[in-house]
């Protein structure tokens, strides 16, 4: 799997606002509720959920 420069920034926008990031690579989807809960619940797991679904997409 090969990286773009529209990954490496959705990388870094991942790391600093993790619902967005998922906004970005999925739109308004499941993952995105998943994600905003996660980031609710703890900074880190959203980051890590944000950053596994940029990967996996």
């Amino acid at each position: 799997m090969a990286l773009t420069c529209s990954d490496i920034i959705k990388f870094a926008v991942a790391i600093f606002l993790p619902p967005l990031g998922v906004f970005l690579e999925r739109g308004c989807t499941c993952d995105l509720l998943i994600n905003i809960l996660l980031t609710c619940l703890g900074y880190i797991p959203g980051i890590l959920h944000a950053l596994y679904i940029i990967l996996k997409y």
